[in-house]
């Protein structure tokens, strides 16, 4: 029998906004995703720049006397619009949407465009779905100028395949841009709404915050990309448009005004972030600052964006708020400034100039610093000593690691500063989205809410990701145009986020059900390549001479060895980089249990070929088990290498040329499988108990309180099932369903249960 101590005399006070979400435009969460819009490149603003191949028309098909121009534009920050009729003959113009246009039987879609005509005329507008059309047309007025039209269609059945045709019999010339079609229900009825389903799925988890617009989108990958507020507010015709960093096209349509309206909506404090001035380091130039001429007027944009966010409407960037359909506040109190940045002098003096301007001319807004990508490295610890240092309030930590990493960092933040500054865990994930994923993820919650007092904000990332159209996995929510998929991630956070409360309670637990990892099969080495060429020579191991072997540009895997027997071995050849791509290149040697348990990996040439990092894999989930340390692999070049594994298969080396590059000893922390925490809510009284079964035991538990006394159990919620399931579209993931609790508490294997108290 497990005892659970809950003591309702000693608790930590719990930051109000602690669960939040973070959206980023990545994944296609934005255009065809979040925001309601069902034509895709409604702007004829597509480029090689957002992706290989894309251009004007992606996504569109035309037929007839059609042609692209750019004279006298709608807008300058979208000067491409299409001439139809110019000839006399007939035009038309199929949008295929996003995937096609998803509609719905008995539901109404608003379709709008811009039209500048030479003579009275018409524009004939037809959604197709399903085999099904239903059609409007829509008088134009000859006019030089751009006026917008709009028709109203009502579907009549249900469909995935929907196109929108515009069309002119040719009578008369006829210029369009910025066709749109929104269906009628959006979420709250908005104006350039978001997509009813998944703004519903972001709001059921009842977010005290939300972060946006990135992560990386906002720095960008060079000063041209970098996000600014100020072009993504206002009527949409004028925003600008841009290429998003993860490989396809940010209309902005969904701006700051319409996040900033969302959260104000679900009731989330905004949390918006903002480049440091520097942009993103993570591309082939590096991290490249704003010139000091312009830092002054982008500390200004910067103070612009907390007047539009909080002032009045007599100030000028209050009436523009209110012009666009808030008058009110929106009561900002958080502003990010800088992610994952190298900490380098350039950052230190943009970002502490920020800081200052801030702190002069707007005192009540808490900044977000930033730590770096990662919970550990140069980066990490450079970040929470410039915070210290400036005494910046809050700091963003980054934590994507293995399901093993967070049982073995449940007590990561017990230790923590209480003086210093307090963390926002900004982002974080355990590399994939199965039950033993969402465990792990909620067994480290468990330590988050423990430490309220230090962890003030944190947010599960990313939110959301098309399904085929993912630049990075896992993610929260996936969806298509039809449905919403809620993985067993996402109701991992519901369960916290909607029992949330404002002090954690001491609780202590005797006599936890057991945990041991299962022993490992055959030790082998293996070698592979991606983007290079390479040939392997000289190839020892333990002193036993073996064949050379050669690897093409992408040739997998190739084992070295059968059995080792034991994974305190030696490994030595000479690496001859023979052809490739220098700048997407790497070689890897690969060492352990390597048919599924666990093993490591040296790879040479992680992060645009700049550093040799080592990784390992448990449980099926690859990690970084240290820091990349700086290293190069270039063409013809030839390595000495050496690697080595010792101290009974904890302490990894390498040598190169016979130079010490690397040297990782794995601590083999232990694994909390069964964990628990426990909230109160002061305001309402509610009392919630969670409780973490990562094991393969069903247990049964007592509770007491500190005197020892039987605490009552009012209603219990559990989400279990196996470790392997939940993987999205494969089945629908098990939701939390209520556990019965009469004649005492029996915790299911591989759960996560909440149990309301007396």
């Amino acid at each position: 029998m497990t005892t659970i101590m809950v003591n309702r005399n000693e608790a930590t006070p719990i930051s109000p906004e602690l669960w939040g979400v973070f959206f980023e435009d990545i994944n296609h969460a934005a255009d065809g995703g979040l925001y309601a819009e069902l034509v895709q490149n409604r702007s004829f603003a597509y480029s090689e720049a957002d992706s290989p191949g894309w251009h004007a028309l992606t996504a569109w098909r035309t037929e007839g006397d059609v042609r692209r121009c750019s004279d006298e534009p709608l807008s300058p920050n979208a000067p491409v619009f299409l001439r139809m009729g110019e000839h006399g003959v007939a035009a038309r113009a199929c949008n295929e949407g996003f995937d096609g246009i998803v509609v719905r039987r008995g539901q109404t879609y608003r379709c709008s465009m811009f039209v500048r005509a030479e003579g009275s005329t018409r524009v004939d507008v037809v959604l197709a779905a399903g085999g099904v059309a239903v059609s409007a047309v829509i008088p134009v007025t000859g006019s030089r100028t751009w006026a917008r039209v709009e028709a109203v269609l009502q579907a009549t059945v249900d469909a995935a395949d929907g196109t929108l045709t515009v069309a002119t019999d040719g009578d008369s010339l006829v210029d369009i841009d910025l066709v749109s079609l929104f269906p009628e229900h959006v979420f709250a009825g908005d104006d350039n709404g978001l997509r009813q389903d998944l703004a519903q799925a972001v709001a059921a988890l009842r977010p005290r915050f939300m972060r946006f617009p990135g992560g990386c989108v906002a720095h960008g990958l060079g000063l041209d990309n970098m996000y600014r507020w100020p072009e993504t507010v206002g009527p949409v015709q004028d925003r600008r448009h841009d290429a998003n960093l993860w490989g396809y096209h940010q209309s902005r349509g969904l701006g700051y005004y319409e996040m900033f309206r969302f959260c104000a909506q679900i009731g989330a404090s905004p949390l918006p972030v903002v480049a440091a001035g520097v942009c993103c380091q993570n591309t082939i130039g590096g991290p490249v600052p704003l010139p000091d001429t312009e830092m002054d007027a982008y500390i200004q944009e910067v103070l612009d964006l907390v007047e539009f966010a909080n002032s009045t409407t007599d100030t000028r960037w209050g009436a523009v708020r209110a012009s666009l359909g808030h008058p009110a506040p929106f009561g900002l109190r958080f502003l990010g400034v800088g992610n994952e940045d190298q900490i380098d002098e350039v950052f230190r003096d943009r970002f502490a100039r920020l800081l200052r301007a801030l702190r002069e001319r707007h005192p009540e807004i808490q900044v977000v610093g930033t730590a770096g990508p990662a919970p550990h490295g140069p980066d990490f610890e450079a970040g929470w000593a410039l915070a210290r240092e400036l005494e910046v309030p809050v700091v963003d930590e980054h934590s994507y690691k293995s399901p093993r990493w967070f049982f073995q960092n449940v007590h990561r933040y017990d230790d923590y500063d209480r003086t210093g500054p307090r963390v926002y865990l900004g982002e974080y994930g355990s590399w994939g989205n199965t039950m033993l994923n969402a465990l792990s993820e909620a067994a480290y919650m468990t330590g988050l809410e423990r430490n309220g007092d230090v962890v003030a904000l944190a947010s599960y990332a990313p939110l959301l990701a098309k399904v085929d159209h993912t630049q990075w996995v896992p993610d929260l929510i996936y969806f298509d145009g039809e449905r919403v998929y809620e993985t067993l991630n996402y109701h991992v956070q519901g369960m916290f986020s909607r029992t949330a409360g404002d002090r954690a309670l001491h609780l202590e637990i005797a006599d936890a059900p057991s945990w041991f990892r299962a022993a490992g099969g055959a030790t082998r080495f293996a070698v592979s390549a991606k983007g290079f060429e390479v040939r392997c020579s000289d190839i020892t191991v333990q002193d036993r001479p073996l064949p050379d072997v050669t690897l093409g540009s992408d040739s997998g895997r190739f084992d070295l060895t059968t059995d080792l027997g034991s994974l305190d071995v030696e490994l030595a050849l000479t690496l001859h980089v023979e052809a490739g791509d220098a700048e997407r290149g790497s070689f890897a040697v690969h060492v352990g249990d390597l048919d599924g348990g666990e093993h490591w990996e040296w790879n040479f040439g992680t992060w645009l070929n700049r550093t040799m990092t080592l990784h390992t894999t448990t449980d099926g989930f690859r990690d970084e088990a240290s820091p990349g340390v700086p290293f190069r692999l270039e063409v013809g070049r030839e390595y000495r290498l050496r690697l080595g594994v010792g101290g009974d298969g904890r302490v990894f080396s390498v040598f190169v040329d016979g130079v010490l590059l690397h040297r990782h000893v794995d601590e083999d922390a232990p694994e909390h499988r069964f964990v628990a925490s426990c909230v109160t809510d002061s305001r309402t009284g509610r009392t919630a108990l969670r409780i973490v079964n990562a094991t393969d035991e069903e247990t049964p538990v007592e509770l007491v309180d500190a005197e020892g006394r039987p605490l009552v159990v009012l209603a219990a919620e559990t989400l279990a099932c196996a470790p392997a399931d939940g993987v999205p579209f494969a089945s629908a993931p098990t939701r939390p369903t209520g556990l019965c609790v009469q004649g005492g508490v029996r915790v299911p294997p591989w759960s996560l249960t909440v149990l309301q108290l007396a």
